[in-house]
């Protein structure tokens, strides 16, 4: 089955863009993914995350202002979320790109993985802009039978989602 499409979905430096796949919609399961850890080893996301909430923020490149804000923010909130909670990252950096990052920046609560190398993350959440083959800002909180309990696709890679929905959703598919 071909992977859907969309044209003029969003617009990336001032240029409309096409996003490969559809939006994931909250009350269905979320699709696994495969992802490349920072040591370069393939896995599946919820292999690494199993028993556990997830917050997983889909961001372009860590290395951008907007995209820096954001995960030092999910990281210093996942220090007080506790160890049912993880938060991952994901972008199409490089591993090695994100694990100088994550040194430089302290970042050390909030796992970044990369979707560099099959896009697979990308496709399946309908975060992946076809030209620039970076992926659109969104926020999923999936919970521990990996049924989506919150989806925000931001309008413009510019937007930081609001936080404190996304830790509200967190903490309501805890049970709390």
């Amino acid at each position: 089955m071909a992977t859907k499409k969309r044209p003029g979905l969003i617009k990336f430096s001032g240029i409309e863009r096409t996003v490969i796949g559809d939006d994931i919609v909250v009350g269905q399961k979320a699709p696994d993914f495969t992802i490349q850890k920072n040591d370069w080893s393939t896995s599946k996301a919820f292999k690494e995350t199993k028993r556990k909430v997830r917050i997983i923020a889909s961001v372009p490149s860590l290395d951008t202002p907007v995209c820096d804000r954001e995960t030092r923010r999910f990281n210093e909130e996942a220090a007080k979320l506790g160890k049912d909670i993880v938060v991952m990252v994901v972008s199409m950096d490089l591993p090695v790109a994100q694990k100088r990052w994550c040194g430089a920046a302290g970042v050390d609560q909030v796992m970044t993985v990369s979707d560099v190398i099959k896009a697979d993350f990308g496709k399946k959440y309908g975060t992946l802009m076809e030209e620039v083959r970076l992926l659109r800002r969104a926020v999923f909180v999936v919970d521990k039978k990996r049924i989506v309990k919150y989806v925000a696709y931001m309008p413009t890679n510019g937007d930081e989602p609001n936080y404190e929905e996304v830790l509200a959703a967190a903490k309501e598919a805890l049970g709390k």
